[in-house]
């Protein structure tokens, strides 16, 4: 396996997710920001604008004293109010409407006019309004058009005989490229959000790196200890195991893991060996009744008319011994492969143990003796009795005695030594 092969790629990786997740937020934030900067300066600039104006109709009609005669107004006044609004601010609109709103007179030019008529709502509301600024009404350039204006009524307040209505701002900016190019508080302000941005994008980038920082080290770890087949322990280095936080407990926990993980590895390679040493060794067991088997049995066949009857009775005897001894090994075999299996059923029961290997010595008496081999035990009498399963101790200690009594030379003796268990009671 190749080292790191199935490390996610840049763009799939965490941080990678995590900080387009940053920038995106951090540019959404910042577009709903401006938005309302500059919606909350357009509206700063008309309270402004319409504040500092606001007496400005009722001072045009007192300077120029434009009054009702004989029906209409006085052309001179008209013409000298909109000549000063020329001179004084070129850039507001001043026009004279009659008692129901109808434009009778405006100083703008005459194609540029949409409207013939101004509602009289945000008039009277801007005559009776106190600080609520700013208030906007019809802007008669734009059929669908709103600006602050600067209102005055002629003649009697309570029955006014039409209307001064000045248009503050005609040339108001109504894009917000035009606003930012003409104002430098909020270009001002513009770059002070688009600082912000950038240095909260990398701050936060930052600080992204350095909490995957940690994640990166366990994955190089993970990805390691996969690559070694789960047998060599990663750095502790690479564990993040001193922090109390959720990555600190995912690097104990990983550590846990992989360390168990190892020591198991280590187990079955260990059983792994033991198991292929006792394959080999049974191979070897079995294979020597068998060809002696073999052997004597050809002999007999092939000799069948010249051997006598004690040599054939011979032969068939020792190719006997071999088949038990062949025998014996499968059933050790199947025996084993029984205890290695997890159904496995313990049929325990109390059983006094001096007993049981006086009856195991003395199968064995007889095979000692005719290999010259001593067999003695030390048996106390006092020993407690033991709860287990009584056929498999038997099977124990005859595998015990039967290698003791196969690989002891001639002339040897053979020990066997019960002692009770001081600790647990035991034997």
């Amino acid at each position: 396996m190749p080292k790191h092969a199935d490390r996610p790629a840049l763009l799939n990786s965490l941080y990678a997710r995590l900080a387009l997740g940053l920038v995106a937020l951090v540019i959404l934030l910042g577009a709903v920001n401006l938005t309302i900067m500059l919606h909350a300066g357009r509206l700063y600039q008309q309270e402004l604008n319409q504040q500092l104006n606001r007496t400005l109709a009722a001072n045009l009609i007192a300077e120029n004293k434009l009054q009702v005669e004989d029906g209409g107004f006085d052309p001179a006044a008209l013409e000298s109010i909109f000549h000063t609004y020329m001179v004084v601010n070129p850039a507001i609109e001043v026009y004279l409407l009659n008692a129901d709103g109808h434009i009778l007179a405006f100083s703008a030019p005459a194609e540029k006019v949409k409207r013939d008529h101004v509602d009289l709502v945000p008039l009277r509301t801007f005559l009776q309004a106190g600080d609520h600024l700013p208030i906007v009404g019809d802007d008669p350039r734009d059929s669908a058009g709103r600006k602050v204006f600067s209102a005055a009524p002629i003649g009697p307040a309570d029955r006014p005989q039409g209307y001064l209505y000045v248009v503050l701002a005609g040339e108001q900016l109504d894009s917000a490229a035009a606003m930012l190019h003409d104002s430098y508080i909020l270009r001002a302000a513009l770059y002070v959000v688009v600082g912000a941005a950038l240095f909260g994008v990398l701050a936060g980038l930052w600080l992204l790196f350095r909490i995957t920082r940690r994640l990166r080290r366990l994955d190089r770890a993970m990805s390691a200890f996969v690559a070694d087949d789960f047998i060599r322990l990663p750095p502790l280095a690479e564990f993040d195991t001193n922090s109390q936080d959720e990555l600190g407990r995912l690097g104990r926990t990983f550590k846990s893991m992989a360390e168990h993980i190892a020591s198991q590895m280590g187990t079955l390679k260990q059983a792994d060996a033991l198991r292929r040493e006792l394959v080999a060794n049974v191979s070897h067991d079995l294979r020597t009744p068998i060809a002696s088997s073999q052997g004597y049995l050809e002999t007999l066949l092939m000799k069948a008319d010249t051997l006598s009857a004690d040599e054939r009775n011979q032969y068939l005897h020792i190719a006997m011994r071999h088949s038990e001894r062949l025998g014996t090994l499968i059933a050790a075999l199947l025996e084993l492969a029984k205890l290695e299996s997890e159904h496995a059923q313990l049929h325990r029961e109390a059983f006094a143990p001096g007993e049981l290997v006086q009856d195991v010595v003395f199968k064995y008496q007889l095979p000692a003796r005719e290999a010259d081999i001593h067999i003695e035990t030390d048996i106390p009498s006092d020993l407690p009795f033991v709860d287990a399963d009584i056929a498999m101790i038997e099977r124990v200690l005859e595998n015990l005695l039967d290698n003791a009594v196969r690989h002891t030379p001639r002339g040897g003796s053979v020990k066997v030594t019960l002692a009770a268990d001081g600790g647990g009671g035991g034997v």
